[in-house]
C-alpha cells in the first residue's frame, strides 16, 4: 500500500515563507506524480501544484504562480512545495496525493489514487 506523508505546516506571518515535504514510499515505484492540494473550512479542494514522475513537467494554480515552486529531491521519492510571500488567503489545509505515470489532468484530484494526511498551513496578516 503506497504510503504519502507530508510535513513543513505551520504558523507564519503574511510574506512569509514555508517548505512542505510529501514522501512517497511503500509503493512499487520510486517516483509519482505528485500534486498539492488545499482545502480551507467550508470550501472545496483545489489544487496548487504538480510535477510529474519524470520531472518533465510542473504545473500551478494561478493564484501560487511565481510564489509556490515545486521540485523533487535527488531520492525521488520527496517532492517539496516551497511557499513564499504567503497571503491570509494562503491558509489552508495542504494535502499531497500520489499517482504512478499521471501524464495528464494533474489539477483533477480524481486522478490521484494516494493521499497523505494534510498539514496545516496558517498565514496572519
Amino acid at each position: 500500500q503506497v504510503h504519502v506523508v507530508e510535513s513543513g505546516g505551520g504558523l507564519v506571518q503574511a510574506g512569509g515563507s514555508l517548505r512542505l515535504s510529501c514522501t512517497v514510499s511503500r509503493g512499487p515505484f520510486t517516483r509519482y506524480t505528485t500534486g498539492w492540494f488545499r482545502q480551507a473550512p467550508g470550501k472545496e479542494r483545489d489544487f496548487v501544484a504538480a510535477v510529474d514522475w519524470s520531472d518533465t513537467t510542473t504545473k500551478y494554480a494561478d493564484s501560487v504562480k511565481g510564489r509556490f515552486t515545486i521540485s523533487r529531491d535527488d531520492a525521488g521519492n520527496t517532492v517539496h512545495l516551497q511557499m513564499s510571500s504567503l497571503k491570509p488567503e494562503d491558509t489552508a489545509g495542504y494535502y499531497c496525493a500520489a499517482a504512478a505515470f499521471l501524464n495528464r489532468d494533474f489539477t483533477s484530484p480524481q486522478a490521484y489514487p494516494y493521499w497523505g494526511q494534510g498539514t496545516q498551513v496558517s498565514v496572519s496578516s
